[in-house]
């Protein structure tokens, strides 16, 4: 009985309630017999009320505002996938998918639809979330900033950066001069329209400058400190001129806006003097902790946005606040990085796309119609250009770098992406700015940003023959090369030991290169040679324990899988070892249905069937990582499934493919440096039938009779293959046991994939 006396439980209380439920419901309705009710003089059914109930759900401020970020997000991707593939920033397609979803395409050529998900009334919501995005983007951009770095290389960078903001500036004062009577907002002064136009000319996106710099490898050189010290002092520059600005703006003269200015110095004063020893204190008690309370996280956010109220209220805008809270944080990598972690994602992947669409919003190319306009806009480019890049240029050689040097300098300072708009978008809530003057800037922004990369190559080009480079060492033709990229240290450590399975005997003929990617995005990571050290730290470790001399290689990219391939195909590498990755799809019915219509639409899956490199209808053995690196590397790639490996005493061969000869060569290398024990399957009568197989075995068995056996399937169970170390299986032959009924196979505890 004690065995359904819960069941009993469960029953008789959920039963007895529901009765009394129901009583109590028809005893109720006996109340309305005296009460006049409402009399229903439309005929309704109850499938009219459900869709009447629908609409109105569709309509709810909520579900707009649910349905304007599903489509934000989605769009901001595609595009920003888009422009990632072709090398630019991921935030120039983030700009173009707001400029899409706005009235310059969608609003144009589908109003209903456009009309339906933008309503005007919803578009204040969109605004406001949009603002507490860019307060948490400032707040980290003002972290990401190393002030120390400022303080080593001040004398340089100072000169460099306030060169490349007072030249733009002038000429923007210059440009407006010329502007002002045709575009500037009826009521707006001279002062105010030049200020705004001189500020929004001198601006640089440290975020994508800082990414552009440790994508191309050159943020541990001198040029790459140096530039990175200019944009971060352009930085703190430009936003205390802004203030400036907005505060002149607001109050129509500068004598006018001197008591803003005041009340913002005291702001300021009260931030260094008061907050940031506060904020040190805490810092110092939570320095060594892993984790920080919500108690402690309550307090910075509560003056996060205490500092963003106060900036508002003085007349200089929320986003200078948060900015000003990031930059006084305490100075400790570990304390910042735990905010950056949870404010980075939150902020960059849901909220700032809705920055970006809110300006698409306002971006109207169409204002844009005619002759002398695109004439005035060309102008705005080429002036916004020879400012920041000569000026920058012009600085960064007086103080003394090379031509090539100072040229880069250039090319990088006159980027400007998110942080233009933040700005425009300012002017445009000021009404400082027109419509029209709004979107010939937005043209600009994206235009300078969009040529960065291509100016640096063109530089890289035309001084491919005078530049300074570093003295690599020399690479011995002779010597069996493996490159090992990881993504954790657990993988990587498996993988130092399958090398040195390979090479144990042969160290002195074998060059080691571990490599790590991390991925980047819009934010700088301001702590990267931290972040290098942890990551090779426990791999410098295993190395030492195998007595085996290894090259680290760490890089910066946007697009991992094709760095992967093209640094192994570059380095003349003899063999690639990677780690299988997993799907985030697999283990569930939904996941599997979302994995499988995310490998129908994913971009470069579409690519590659369209190109022929893969059957329409073709399913990968690997997940879309594994998969991208297999389709990039032209070298030989070894693909580890990591069960814990941690030697090769045991090794599995299953023969099932003439192409399986490839093996051999991988079975002499594992029996000559680490004694392995080699059992062959011959599946299909290949080690007996085929010429190269079998003349390869045989000298194998000749040469080491004590380490090699062939043996049928009937010799080959389950309990096997677990006192396996590793199987040895080519990537045809992978896809064979997948697709067969042979997959129980694969009950071994890790297998490494061949590609020849």
């Amino acid at each position: 009985m004690k065995k359904y006396r819960n069941t009993v439980f469960y029953f008789g209380v959920t039963g007895g309630f529901t009765a009394l439920i129901y009583w109590m419901i028809n005893k109720g309705k006996l109340l309305e017999i005296n009460r006049v009710m409402p009399v229903e003089t439309i005929e309704h059914s109850a499938w009219n009320d459900f869709i009447i109930s629908m609409e109105h759900n569709f309509k709810d401020p909520l579900a707009i505002l649910l349905a304007q970020i599903v489509m934000i997000i989605l769009t901001a991707r595609f595009f920003g996938w888009i422009f990632k593939r072709i090398g630019q920033p991921t935030v120039i397609g983030e700009i173009i998918a707001g400029i899409v979803l706005g009235p310059s395409l969608v609003g144009m050529y589908f109003p209903e639809f456009s009309a339906a998900l933008f309503p005007v009334q919803s578009l204040g919501n969109l605004k406001f979330l949009s603002q507490i995005g860019l307060i948490l983007f400032m707040f980290v951009i003002g972290m990401e900033l190393d002030i120390k770095v400022l303080k080593n290389k001040a004398s340089e960078a100072i000169v460099i950066s306030h060169a490349s903001i007072v030249f733009p500036f002038a000429m923007g004062i210059g440009l407006s001069y010329f502007v002002y009577t045709k575009f500037a907002p009826v009521g707006v002064e001279f002062l105010s329209f030049s200020l705004f136009m001189g500020i929004a000319m001198s601006i640089t996106a440290f975020p994508v400058l800082a990414r552009i710099v440790q994508e191309r490898g050159i943020h541990k050189t001198r040029l790459g400190a140096i530039v990175i010290t200019c944009a971060a002092a352009d930085d703190i520059t430009a936003w205390c001129l802004l203030a400036v600005v907005i505060a002149i703006v607001k109050a129509g003269d500068f004598v006018g806006s001197l008591y803003v200015i005041s009340l913002a110095l005291l702001y300021v004063l009260v931030m260094i003097y008061v907050v940031k020893p506060f904020l040190k204190r805490i810092g110092d008690l939570y320095a060594e902790k892993d984790s920080i309370g919500k108690p402690v996280m309550a307090i910075f956010f509560l003056l996060l946005i205490l500092s963003s109220y106060a900036t508002e209220v003085i007349g200089i805008h929320a986003l200078f606040g948060a900015f000003m809270m990031g930059s006084i944080m305490p100075d400790l990598s570990k304390f910042r990085m735990i905010f950056i972690e949870k404010i980075e994602d939150v902020s960059v992947i849901l909220l700032l796309p809705l920055f970006f669409v809110y300006t698409g919003l306002n971006t109207q190319i169409g204002l844009i119609n005619d002759a002398y306009l695109w004439k005035v806009t060309g102008s705005i480019i080429l002036v916004a250009v020879i400012g920041k890049f000569i000026g920058s240029a012009l600085a960064a050689k007086f103080v003394g770098q090379s031509w090539h040097d100072s040229l880069t300098i250039g090319a990088l300072m006159n980027t400007r992406g998110l942080m233009e708009l933040i700005v425009l978008n300012i002017g445009l809530e000021l009404k400082v700015l027109t419509p029209e003057v709004f979107t010939m800037m937005v043209i600009m922004a994206l235009t300078t940003t969009f040529m960065t990369g291509p100016a640096l190559n063109l530089l890289d080009f035309i001084f491919k023959n005078n530049r300074e480079t570093d003295l690599e060492e020399e690479i011995d033709s002779d010597k069996y090369r493996i490159l090992i990229s990881f993504g954790n240290n657990e993988k990587g450590k498996s993988l130092l030991r399958l090398a040195n399975s390979l090479t144990k005997k042969q160290k002195a003929a074998t060059t080691i290169t571990a490599m790590h990617l991390s991925q980047s995005d819009e934010l700088h990571s301001f702590n990267m040679e931290e972040i290098e050290r942890e990551s090779f730290e426990p791999i410098l470790d295993e190395s030492d324990q195998l007595d085996l001399k290894v090259t680290s290689i760490f890089k910066v990219t946007n697009d991992i899988e094709t760095e992967i391939g093209d640094v192994a195909n570059q380095g003349d590498y003899d063999l690639l070892l990677v780690g299988l990755g997993k799907s985030i799809f697999e283990g569930t019915l939904l996941g599997k249905v979302i994995g499988f219509t995310t490998r129908i639409i994913n971009p470069d899956r579409l690519i590659d069937k369209f190109k022929g490199k893969e059957g329409l209808f073709e399913n990968s053995p690997f997940d879309e990582r594994t998969r991208q690196i297999v389709t990039k590397t032209k070298k030989p790639l070894g693909i580890l499934i990591d069960n814990e490996f941690q030697n090769a005493n045991h090794v599995f061969v299953p023969i099932l493919k003439s192409d399986d000869a490839v093996l051999i060569d991988y079975v002499q290398k594992l029996i000559f440096n680490n004694n392995s024990k080699i059992t062959v399957l011959d599946m299909n009568g290949y080690v007996k039938n085929n010429f190269l197989i079998q003349s390869a075995i045989s000298s194998l068995l000749q040469k080491y009779p004590n380490h090699i056996e062939v043996v049928s399937e009937k010799g080959i169970n389950i309990a096997f293959l677990k006192q396996q170390d590793l199987m040895l299986i080519s990537l045809e032959s992978w896809k064979t046991i997948i697709d067969s009924n042979n997959d129980w196979l694969i009950d071994v505890p890790s297998v490494l994939i061949i590609k020849p």
